[in-house]
């Protein structure tokens, strides 16, 4: 796992793509609703990107922390890890994020400057971190790991046991990964709801998942932690040739959180007084669809490692400052798109086009300063 591997390169670089088209669309859905035009095709764009792609960044990321341990010592493990998600977080908290809220500012009558918008962020908040809430989590998940390594450097064997088992029984690995990451997610999501976020200043996480994505790191490092060539995820391995069914699992869990949706909006009465039922329901399906598409998604790179991806292998080297910097030229491409006579489509399509072309110009551009690949 210290070296490139394509297919989880690809992997990473498309969740990236797919964070830009969440944003892009959200404003034409029924949950953002920031624009009269709306198209409900969206919303289930929005629904399924949101119920797995953050938990399986976070799983990606864990199947490289063991090796990275085991290179480095803990503090240059953690040096490296401040150079690389504590810099570009306060970066991104200061500059990046009040640049991209102050689009939304503009729309209020009595809207204030930046410098006055960004100065009440700053000190009286509220301070949104937008989506690179990811990478202070990831560090502070980092942290986690580099302590229990000094105390249990083989805590994750179990998890890497059943990745080996998991070769050549996929279901296997599935069946203990969905069950620890349901058990993560339901109480949470039970007791906290999906309002409630962990906050102080930009430092934000939703209460629900904080421990859904800890179980997903976790289960990533075990992977990664000993003979990763051997385990799931390994040359060869059962999960890229069932790929199909992995695909068929998640459609199906998926076809069920779509119901629960629309029993919700179009039958209940009270779309805001929800049944005990419901609530529990919604709360297994979401990581079940989490666990299977991580798996599909996986599969799919794995199994056309071979085959030509230009687009995905070109933008893989700046996948990174795409998602630090994405969210400012969204936002601002739809407030200047706010009222034009365009469909929800064209909107859409030109939020993508702008927020995905802009970002990655401009990690091009800051990659060609000195030491910026260190960081980017």
């Amino acid at each position: 796992m210290s070296g490139r591997n394509i297919a989880l390169d690809r992997t990473r670089t498309a969740l990236t793509v797919l964070v830009v088209i969440h944003h892009a669309v959200i404003p034409y859905t029924y949950y953002g609703h920031a624009d009269a035009q709306t198209w409900l095709g969206f919303d289930g764009i929005v629904l399924a990107n949101d119920s797995f792609f953050m938990a399986a960044f976070f799983f990606l990321s864990g199947l490289f922390v063991w090796p990275s341990l085991r290179r480095k010592s803990t503090s240059q493990f953690l040096g490296d890890r401040a150079l690389r998600l504590a810099l570009p977080f306060a970066v991104a908290a200061l500059v990046l994020m009040p640049l991209a809220y102050y689009a939304l500012e503009l729309r209020r009558p009595d809207h204030l400057g930046f410098g006055a918008f960004w100065w009440k962020t700053v000190t009286v908040g509220p301070w949104p971190s937008g989506p690179v809430w990811f990478v202070w989590v990831l560090l502070m998940f980092d942290v986690l790991a580099a302590t229990i390594y000094r105390i249990a450097p083989d805590s994750p064997a179990p998890i890497n046991r059943l990745s080996l088992s998991g070769y050549a029984r996929p279901l296997v690995f599935f069946i203990a990964f969905a069950l620890v990451t349901t058990l993560a997610y339901v109480p949470m999501r039970l007791h906290f709801g999906v309002s409630k976020w962990f906050e102080f200043g930009p430092l934000s996480v939703q209460a629900s998942r904080v421990l859904l994505y800890a179980a997903c790191f976790m289960f990533g490092a075990g992977i990664g932690y000993a003979h990763p060539e051997r385990g799931l995820l390994g040359e060869g391995n059962a999960l890229t040739r069932q790929w199909g069914r992995w695909a068929l699992a998640a459609l199906a869990i998926y076809g069920v959180i779509v119901a629960l949706v629309y029993y919700r909006r179009g039958i209940l009465p009270d779309p805001n007084i929800l049944p005990q039922w419901w609530e529990v329901a919604y709360a297994v399906a979401f990581p079940l669809f989490s666990a299977a598409m991580t798996f599909a998604v996986l599969a799919w790179f794995m199994r056309r490692e071979n085959s030509r991806a230009p687009m995905l292998d070109a933008m893989q080297s700046s996948a990174y400052g795409i998602f630090l910097i994405h969210y400012v030229p969204v936002l601002w491409i739809q407030h200047w798109l706010l009222g034009q006579d365009l469909s929800a489509f064209g909107k859409a399509g030109l939020s993508l086009v702008f927020g995905l072309g802009v970002s990655w110009l401009a990690t091009l551009a800051l990659r060609r300063l000195p030491g910026a690949k260190r960081v980017l």
